[in-house]
């Protein structure tokens, strides 16, 4: 299947099927246009799959080989430089085109500055937005940009879908009471725990769309990307809130975003790449 705005570039090595017969399609976005500390999202799509060449496709987790799942790679869109909302609006174009052809497939963005995540929900149309961010991620604009990587919770927010953010130790006074204008609601990192998270999701609107920006996690896991944070995440809390919302609640898309970086094998690429396999896994068992 063609698609109109995405070109060929390395994909996972295991075998791939067509976008039509796929229960998870992966779509790459390379996208740093508004990135505000460190550069290097564009290359994103290209380190996670390549860091999946140094992980087994058997998840011990699980039982699961994701070898054996029905997977597309359709490849990376190709962005607009410097324009995050032409971009997105390509994003959200080739999804609404992934999604006529397969309506039960599952897309996977790979990135990627966090602003395009906004052309993902467009497209998908989910009840609800759950979210792993260092960063609130809800001003209405920053540097001039109303579609600013700053700015994307607050963009979905505006389309009417329900948020819950976990892994939050950033944020201006302004969206802190923007959240609470609009009933946000969001967990501080050190206050985290699995039973804080599922006290916020469960009684969430499906289907859910599920956002990772990799910046959620500790530092000594992603020493690359964009605007790190200390006091984040373990690999395992993010894991086992993944595990409970597949088991309890239909996903209409995922992604994980702001994987930066300019040297193959760099430690983010990694931890997305495990992250990426243990979410396949934890749908397809």
């Amino acid at each position: 299947m063609d698609f109109l705005h995405t070109y060929e570039t390395l994909k996972l090595e295991f075998p791939l099927v067509e976008p039509e017969e796929a229960a998870f399609t992966i779509l790459g976005v390379p996208f740093d246009g508004t990135t505000s500390f460190k550069a290097g999202a564009r290359f994103g799509p290209t380190l996670i799959r390549h860091a999946t060449l140094n992980l087994e496709s058997y998840i011990l987790d699980y039982g699961v080989d994701i070898a054996e799942l029905p997977i597309a790679d359709i490849g990376d869109v190709a962005v607009v430089a410097g324009d995050p909302r032409k971009t997105a609006d390509r994003v959200r174009e080739t999804i609404e085109e992934l999604k006529g052809a397969n309506p039960k497939t599952i897309p996977i963005l790979l990135g990627g500055e966090h602003s395009q995540t906004l052309g993902a929900v467009e497209a998908l149309k989910p009840k609800s937005y759950v979210v792993f961010d260092a960063h609130l991620d809800l001003r209405d604009s920053y540097q001039d940009n109303q579609f600013n990587h700053a700015c994307v919770a607050r963009r979905i927010s505006e389309l009417g879908v329900r948020e819950a953010m976990f892994g939050i130790r950033s944020g201006t006074r302004e969206e802190v009471e923007y959240a609470e204008e609009k009933g946000i609601r969001w967990v501080h990192a050190r206050n985290h725990s699995f039973n804080a998270f599922i006290e916020e999701v469960k009684a969430l609107p499906e289907p859910v769309y599920l956002s990772i920006d990799i910046d959620v996690f500790d530092l000594s896991l992603v020493p690359s990307t964009g605007t790190p944070e200390a006091g984040g995440l373990r690999f395992w809390d993010v894991v086992g809130a993944i595990e409970w919302l597949v088991e309890n609640k239909r996903i209409a898309g995922f992604d994980i975003m702001e994987v930066a970086g300019e040297s193959l094998g760099d430690p983010t690429a990694l931890t997305g790449a495990k992250l990426l396999f243990h979410f396949l896994g934890a749908v397809g068992r």
